[in-house]
């Protein structure tokens, strides 16, 4: 017998789950027509991110973006080929998901193949927004927002999450010729790009990375009070994961940024667990 097609839907799924993500946990606890929208967006989020983490070529990346920029707009005008954006397109009248979310993450990742410093946090900020913090939009409208203001807190801990992905993931950044500190912070703490591209640890290195996590802990905290209570039970799965990153920033951090030549994760169980203690008690 010949093997049945994939679906668009069976593509997404297993392009979320393979990811082995954090953000899969948070997916698992919402009802099935938010998690088939959400397991789509991310779908496409994870095919764009892999066009540049997965790059021996930026002209090869380069014309792959383009390729994606190409298929949004074909999708948004009735003709989607792609199965993630075949999946996609069903529900983003649904959830108010617009051709510009999509190609801000697109843009996001353009950054990536024409930027591996950044001069100051205002810069890298900027880079945040565009990969995380319209991601969180989008998220928000898919949870259920009911408050303009919580397209503010998604941004916020959008920016949160990502400033976190930064601190665990500076040494595998950094083999890849990525620097994502800001550069006049790490003149003002005295660490240098070589210091990095080395691994070499110092008391300078880790007053640097706690500087970022206090960053990051404050984001955090600015996020939470901008979500209104009336919107915090629809916006659940963004606290888990919120929970999940700030335990993973926590680790991080008594392991005294030991994040130059290891990626420190939790395990699935314990992401597992501090996503259920959000969604069954409340807690974060």
């Amino acid at each position: 017998m010949p093997t049945p097609a994939i679906t668009p839907q069976d593509y997404v799924q297993q392009k979320a789950a393979a990811s082995g993500s954090s953000f899969y946990y948070a997916f698992l606890f919402l009802p099935p027509a938010k998690r088939a929208a959400i397991t789509a967006f991310y779908a496409f989020c994870r095919e764009i991110d892999d066009v540049v983490d997965e790059a021996t070529d930026t002209g090869v990346a380069a014309a792959k973006l383009a390729w994606w920029q190409a298929e949004v707009a074909q999708s948004f005008a009735g003709k989607p080929s792609h199965p993630v954006m075949q999946a996609l397109m069903p529900v983003v009248r649904d959830f108010d998901i617009g051709q510009h979310h999509l190609q801000a993450v697109i843009d996001g990742c353009q950054m990536d193949l024409n930027q591996t410093r950044y001069l100051d946090y205002p810069g890298l900020a900027r880079y945040c927004h565009l990969v995380a913090g319209v991601v969180g939009e989008v998220a928000a409208k898919i949870f259920g927002q009911t408050q303009e203001q919580t397209t503010a807190y998604a941004h916020t801990l959008g920016q949160a999450l990502q400033l976190t992905n930064i601190i665990r993931d500076v040494g595998e950044d950094a083999r890849r010729g990525r620097i994502y500190l800001p550069m006049n912070e790490m003149k003002q703490f005295g660490v240098s790009a070589q210091d990095i591209l080395s691994r070499q640890y110092s008391d300078r290195f880790t007053a640097l990375m706690s500087f970022q996590a206090q960053r990051a802990h404050q984001l955090y905290q600015q996020a939470l009070a901008l979500l209104n209570a009336s919107d915090r039970q629809s916006q659940k799965p963004g606290l888990m994961m919120a929970s999940i990153y700030r335990a993973l920033l926590a680790e991080i951090e008594q392991d005294q940024f030991q994040v130059l030549h290891q990626r420190i994760s939790l395990t699935p169980l314990r992401k597992f667990w501090l996503a259920w203690k959000v969604q069954a008690l409340g807690r974060w």
